[in-house]
């Protein structure tokens, strides 16, 4: 063993040693006191009761967390070369228990197009589902499941026709897939309107400043004492994500859709037995200068023959000669078709409602008891 081979050990040795003596010194280093050493974790200070409203909200949370529910759903599809059909993960939403008999109400958009639902409940259990019933018009869908036992309880019921802006909201849901999630927030605006892919109108929406992300479509809205006032549907953002701005279908929508969709598997909308049309209506309007719908035909025998409502008639030439223009419902305006078959939604089949219609360039109201539409 050579002189320099010798030199080099020793003073690798030295080095090391100074630098495990200096690594004491630094922060996270070994500590150099036996009394350090051995040191034992702080005791945690005693906070005290939660605020009054973080104990509401957590009550709030877990006395609703088990009637919410997770859907994910599948699509089939057929593979182009083998023809072969494949199931495939389409989607996913929330939803809520809705009564005893293991009905489960959700937005219609989360269900649409699937072939399968997976519902799965708080505690880990998951069921297939049966689509007992769907409204496109106001994007609420109904499932059953069989709970055999231990069955979620439902969702309280409240109402939105007294909702007032300023109160606190609550949204429980799973967005993007996550675990169950609580967001607050409160009623930005009441009444609004929004357009569907379907060419109708959703009414009296409830807009709330809630965090409503993907995944929670179709999850409850919730007010502070734990009620259901609305079906989370919505998010207005360019993005696509939560921009601050959401919207629930309102409870009184959901409580008068939902019980048909279970009786009979549709909603039959109430209406006065006329034919319209959207894209020629927007032409006869504008021609005309007025904004209504115009009455293409009525039926025979219909609620609106009876009431006397007039449609148009076509002259030899080809001409149409305009008869009744609705221009508003029980007082409040109609500007489209779709705008008229929301304000008609607003009563039941067997309702009387006054029709302000213009006819020769004069206002009257008509009398409507309203039909089953087809």
């Amino acid at each position: 063993m050579s002189d320099r081979f010798v030199t080099r050990l020793i003073w690798t040795g030295v080095v090391v040693a100074a630098l495990i003596a200096f690594a004491r010194w630094l922060p996270g280093g070994g500590p150099a006191d036996p009394a350090v050493r051995d040191a034992a974790p702080r005791p945690v200070a005693a906070r005290g009761d939660l605020a009054a409203d973080e104990q509401s909200m957590i009550e709030l949370f877990e006395r609703t967390r088990d009637s919410v529910v997770y859907i994910s759903t599948r699509q089939q599809v057929r593979d182009f070369w083998t023809r072969n059909v494949f199931s495939v993960p389409r989607g996913t939403g929330s939803g809520f228990i809705w009564d005893e008999h293991g009905h489960v109400v959700t937005n219609f958009h989360v269900v649409e197009g699937a072939s399968e639902a997976i519902v799965r409940l708080a505690d880990g259990r998951d069921y297939k589902s049966v689509l007992v019933g769907a409204s496109p018009a106001h994007d609420i869908a109904v499932l059953r499941i069989g709970v055999g036992f231990k069955r979620p309880p439902p969702v309280p019921i409240g109402t939105s026709s007294n909702l007032k802006v300023g109160q606190k909201a609550f949204a429980i849901g799973n967005p993007f897939g996550l675990d169950w999630t609580m967001t607050t927030g409160i009623v930005s605006a009441l009444d609004r309107s929004l357009p569907t892919e379907r060419g109708t109108v959703i009414e009296h929406l409830i807009q709330t400043d809630a965090a409503i992300n993907p995944g929670n479509s179709g999850g409850p809205l919730l007010d502070s004492a734990g009620r259901l006032i609305g079906i989370n549907t919505a998010i207005f953002s360019p993005s696509g994500a939560s921009a601050g701005i959401g919207f629930a279908v309102p409870v009184d929508t959901v409580n008068r859709v939902v019980p048909q969709l279970i009786r009979t598997g549709r909603y039959v909308r109430p209406a006065l037995g006329i034919e319209v049309d959207e894209e020629l209506n927007r032409r006869l309007t504008a021609l005309l200068g007025v904004e209504g719908v115009v009455i293409l035909r009525v039926a025979p025998d219909s609620a609106a023959a009876k009431a006397g409502l007039a449609g148009a008639t076509v002259t030899p030439e080809g001409g149409i000669v305009p008869g009744d223009v609705i221009v508003a419902v029980e007082g409040k305006p109609v500007d489209s078709v779709a705008r008229l078959l929301a304000r008609l939604d607003d009563f039941k089949v067997g309702d009387t409602v006054a029709v302000t219609v213009v006819r020769d360039r004069k206002q009257r109201d008509v009398r409507v008891t309203l039909q089953p539409g087809v």
